[in-house]
């Protein structure tokens, strides 16, 4: 189903041939899913130790909310948010691989230097875009500078595509990757970022080419998760996204997914042994 791929956290290797599932931690109270959202320390150690209770092997802390319309939020309160968050989780769940939704080059750094952050998660794919596709860095050819930090810090690395089709985006991605390698960066996942700069039917054209992206030899991360591409199509809301989801998760998994980054943990974990012991 999926090819054997490892990637080096803390010194160990963690196998990604059978798909993991990573659950999102929201220290936001903008985020556009209510039931993610975890401001005070009680809410976040719960959300923590209930991701690792339902099976997932991941958490993803965000603090920058990147849905279109949210606030703005400096470097200052995005430390702030993440500093209270990594605090209660690396004390909940000392072993649990953590992952940071950053595209902000000093905010990796300080998780991972001061919290031992393992993954950094990068929904601009190396700066072109971070909130709501507002442009951040469009020339390319430049070294960006997460890349650089992503190298400097010596963790695994999420590459989140911003673009709206199969071809740019594995044109793009290879040259990224590229790039990173030359940089250093060993650990490198590939997200092919579902709501991110696609129209609805972008989303679905991708969703159903997703095998072509195995190309990469890259572990493949999967964000589906009560997403837009499902709540427009059956015109519902977040709320009642969840089966929406499990089927599009389903689906990725058949078509390669590695890891899936999800908001309901248990269904994504039942999803995944059964997709497993059918293959």
């Amino acid at each position: 189903m999926t090819n054997s791929k490892t990637i080096n956290v803390r010194g160990q290797l963690i196998d990604l041939s059978e798909p993991q599932v990573m659950g999102i931690l929201n220290a936001t109270p903008d985020s556009f899913y209510e039931g993610s959202r975890v401001q005070t320390e009680y809410d976040i150690a719960e959300r923590a130790n209930k991701i690792i209770e339902e099976g997932g092997t991941m958490i993803d802390i965000g603090a920058f909310s990147t849905r279109p319309g949210a606030a703005e939020v400096s470097e200052k309160e995005e430390m702030e948010r993440l500093r209270m968050a990594l605090k209660v989780v690396r004390h909940e769940q000392p072993k649990a691989v953590v992952s940071i939704d950053t595209f902000r080059p000093d905010v990796a750094r300080m998780c991972v230097e001061e919290y031992g952050a393992d993954i950094i998660n990068d929904v601009s794919e190396g700066g072109i875009t971070g909130i709501a596709n507002v442009a951040l860095q469009q020339v390319r050819g430049d070294v960006p500078e997460i890349f650089k930090m992503v190298a400097r810090l010596n963790v695994p690395y999420i590459l989140m595509s911003v673009q709206s089709n199969i071809q740019t985006m594995l044109k793009n991605a290879a040259e990224e990757v590229l790039m990173l390698r030359s940089l250093g960066v060993k650990d490198i996942i590939f997200d092919p970022g579902f709501g991110f700069g696609k129209t609805l039917d972008d989303n679905y054209k991708i969703m159903s080419q997703l095998e072509k992206l195995q190309v990469l030899d890259l572990p493949l991360l999967i964000g589906l998760s009560r997403k837009s591409m499902i709540t427009r199509l059956l015109g519902i809301d977040t709320l009642h996204a969840l089966n929406g989801t499990t089927v599009l998760n389903t689906i990725a998994l058949m078509r390669g997914a590695s890891i899936l980054r999800v908001h309901d943990v248990r269904e994504a974990v039942e999803a995944t042994a059964l997709v497993v012991h059918s293959s």
